[in-house]
């Protein structure tokens, strides 16, 4: 009775329109009140979900982003990434998948980099005669990338969903060679929209300007690897990493770009401090409820369900990942990762996934989310920048969501591409 309570509850606040942190705790009520257990023991789960030192790193990671994104650097990996690709016929938008890519691994957030590329690229791409659902499609779809470079904080959330038996550097490590099969997917999909209407090619603007462009843009592009040989190598741990991150981010945009102004610091750090507050909501009350997920053995019952259509892991791993990019249409990622992984880790653990693997198949799935309605965060953002509406934008949309897709199937079926470079730096 309380699970269908804990249910049908979650579910009818979602249709209403409540914020999901808040339909995940007021349905964990609802249901331990059904139950008849103290309410009290809600409140420690969600305090002790809270209260983990690993999260730390989340902030960190958040404020770096916020201050590149207001530091200057956005503009310069523009000019590098035009300078590489932009002689290719379509050649704005290619530079564009490029630019998000980069963007991406230094702030690990689609967001973020829909919010920085975007208010370039969009704009500068209508103004040479790209057509705007073309430029939001590239934009929204290419900044998708930033969930699995080393900055994404989605990971360390991913990590603590999975109770801390997976490891942060694992997961940094498993993200690389997913992320470059994206940025090559996205970048076949925009050549080919590109070719079909008739896109013209940009001039090769010589390599001594790649050259400017490049130092102009290595000391940002320089956090990413920071962050992944301090972490592969064991210089600091994770949540060192984002602290180290924030001191680089901090003295880069002061003393070396000289573009940060007191007026960017602190809508760069409220921003930080709001996003935080979200996300750190959502942990706690995502500790509720997967308490009660626990309590009502919802992974064995998902288990057992799932074995009554197909006991072959191919199936199996398939059913996942549409249960999960339906609940990632009209749920926040994290809410995501942190309410369906104690639930499908299990399964697929079973059925032969490292978790690990499985830990990026729930990434790239959660992306997939976030530029589909009706919550589609990234594409909101991006249509509100274009000034088109999502409708249009979903007209078009095909093939850059067969590239995401095919990403998907790829992670999922062939481990070599998330646990081939973890065994290799880690062995």
């Amino acid at each position: 009775m309380a699970l269908t309570v804990l249910a049908l509850s979650f579910l009818f606040l979602l249709i209403l329109g409540v914020p999901v942190a808040f339909a995940i705790g007021i349905s964990s009520i609802c249901a331990i009140l059904v139950e008849g257990l103290p309410i009290a023991v809600l409140f420690q789960q969600m305090m002790s979900g809270m209260n983990v030192f690993s999260f730390l790193a989340i902030p960190f990671f958040i404020f770096s982003g916020e201050l590149m994104l207001h530091g200057g650097i956005a503009e310069r990996i523009v000019a590098l990434a035009r300078s590489v690709v932009g002689h290719i016929r379509g050649g704005l938008g290619m530079s564009n998948v490029v630019a998000c890519t980069l963007f991406g691994g230094v702030s690990g957030s689609p967001i973020a980099d829909v919010s920085a590329m975007g208010s370039v690229m969009i704009p500068m791409m209508k103004k040479e005669g790209y057509h705007t659902d073309y430029a939001v499609n590239v934009t929204t779809h290419a900044s998708l990338v930033g969930v699995l470079m080393p900055t994404s904080h989605n990971m360390i959330i991913y990590s603590l969903a999975a109770g801390g038996t997976v490891s942060i550097s694992a997961l940094i490590a498993a993200g690389i060679v997913p992320a470059l099969v994206l940025t090559a997917c996205m970048l076949a999909a925009a050549y080919f929209v590109a070719v079909k209407r008739g896109y013209p090619p940009g001039v090769f603007p010589g390599w001594n300007v790649i050259l400017i462009t490049l130092v102009a843009s290595l000391p940002g592009l320089l956090i990413i690897a920071i962050i992944l040989v301090g972490i592969l190598s064991g210089v600091f741990t994770a949540t060192e990493s984002a602290a180290v991150a924030v001191v680089y981010s901090m003295l880069l945009t002061l003393l070396v770009y000289r573009s940060m102004t007191w007026a960017k610091f602190r809508h760069a750090a409220a921003k930080a401090v709001k996003t935080t507050g979200v996300v750190l909501l959502l942990i706690g009350v995502s500790t509720m409820f997967q308490y009660l997920l626990a309590l009502y053995q919802v992974a064995e019952l998902a288990g057992q369900m799932m074995a009554y259509i197909s006991t072959n892991p191919l199936v199996i791993f398939l059913m996942i990942n549409i249960i999960l990019f339906l609940l990632g249409t009209f749920m926040d990622m994290a809410a995501t990762i942190l309410i369906c992984t104690p639930i499908f880790l299990p399964i697929a653990a079973n059925h032969g996934m490292d978790p690990v693997q499985f830990g990026i198949v729930m990434l790239v799935n959660c992306a997939l989310g976030l530029n589909t309605p009706p919550v589609g965060t990234t594409q909101f953002v991006g249509c509100a920048i274009g000034g088109i509406s999502v409708s249009e934008v979903m007209r078009t949309i095909l093939p850059f969501y067969i590239a995401l897709l095919a990403t998907l199937l790829a992670v999922t079926y062939v481990p070599a591409f998330s646990l081939w470079l973890p065994k290799l730096l880690m062995s």
